[in-house]
């Protein structure tokens, strides 16, 4: 192996060469720092003054969240009767119209009540027309006692005439006597008889007599549980929830399925409290929905502000006296009517996760 001699000049110019390289290097490093930290600030200031800028522009003008939903006043549908489930015609996810059947109740023991209620109504009508029939003999009757008292009293009087002339003895006066005096009561006893008769009938005629009003009530109250067998869709919607069965026995007030009008429905927004100071009913809404993405834009007012907060209509109330507190920001419902429209070309369906932003400036 050859080994190779450096002198001291050239050791002194080879160390010479690499300070100044690593000088160089160091001065370089400086000046890409330098403007990294220039480029930074300047990204800084752009991004301020657009921020400043947006804010100024578009987002002190108004509000959005992200934390809101479909929603809308779904109808339940509850039987009114006690029965057996005869017919189900629907099913979950089928669009129904206002009035279309939903289900078929077992109408046995309503036909059944409803035979009765009407045997009962005639039955009644017979009773009051022969209340009537039973005043008007009652009235005959005391045209009779009267007749009586006045022949009673003749007779009494010409017997008592006689009798003071000695021409008949006292047994045929009290005789008379008796007779004047049953006639006298008989006639009573007749004017009570037509005021009791009276009483079944005062102030009305057969049809709006009490005892036919019962009856007559009766009589609907059996129509309408007979009607009450085929539950109907008390408006447009969709099937949502069925749990009826054929053959199942249901008691009045079950859930047997719920009907969504998915025409009506609506948004709930829940905003942060800091939000709230300027929003007023009546103001623009735009939203976009997680199901149709922003390619799809709707738009609402706003119908007004709940009465609280999510937490103070909550089942177990947030407990804020204790002594472990923490303030946490609430948020507050804000509800949003859609254009119906804009529902019919793009539906929604309850529950959907949407976005909204109000316009403060209207």
């Amino acid at each position: 192996m050859t080994d190779i001699a450096i002198s001291g000049p050239e050791i002194t110019s080879f160390l010479g060469d690499k300070q100044v390289v690593a000088a160089n290097h160091s001065a370089q490093r400086k000046q890409l720092r330098k403007r990294l930290f220039a480029g930074l600030g300047i990204v800084l200031l752009a991004g301020a003054v657009g921020g400043g800028g947006w804010y100024y522009e578009v987002a002190q003008h108004s509000v959005s969240t992200d934390d809101a939903y479909v929603d809308a006043d779904s109808a339940q549908i509850t039987p009114q009767i006690n029965a057996t489930v005869l017919d189900v015609p629907v099913t979950d996810t089928v669009r129904v119209k206002r009035g279309h059947v939903l289900l078929r109740l077992d109408a046995s023991d309503a036909e059944l009540a409803f035979a009765q209620a009407e045997a009962n109504y005639g039955q009644a009508l017979r009773h009051v027309r022969q209340y009537f029939a039973n005043s008007g003999e009652a009235a005959a009757q005391i045209s009779a006692r009267e007749s009586d008292v006045t022949r009673t009293k003749l007779d009494y009087d010409r017997r008592l005439a006689l009798a003071q002339q000695n021409a008949i003895s006292a047994e045929q006066l009290s005789t008379a006597r008796n007779a004047f005096e049953t006639a006298q009561a008989d006639l009573t006893a007749a004017r009570e008889t037509l005021a009791s008769r009276q009483a079944l009938i005062h102030g009305s005629d057969v049809e709006h007599n009490p005892e036919v009003l019962s009856a007559k009530a009766a009589l609907d109250t059996a129509k309408l549980n007979l009607s009450r067998t085929v539950i109907r869709a008390p408006f447009d919607g969709v099937v949502a929830q069925k749990t009826a069965e054929i053959g199942q026995r249901v008691q009045v007030g079950q859930v047997l399925m719920s009907v969504v009008p998915v025409n009506r429905v609506y948004v709930d927004a829940n905003f942060k409290e800091g939000q709230l100071n300027r929003v007023r009913t009546g103001q623009p809404v735009t939203l976009t929905s997680d199901l149709y993405g922003s390619t799809v834009t709707f738009h609402g007012r706003v119908m007004g502000l709940s009465g609280g907060t999510g937490s103070a209509f909550a089942v177990i109330p947030a407990q804020n006296a204790t002594g472990n507190w923490i303030k946490v920001v609430q948020r507050l419902p804000v509800r949003v009517a859609l254009d119906p429209d804009e529902l019919a070309m793009h539906p929604l369906r309850v529950g959907l996760s949407m976005t909204a932003s109000i316009d403060l400036t209207k």
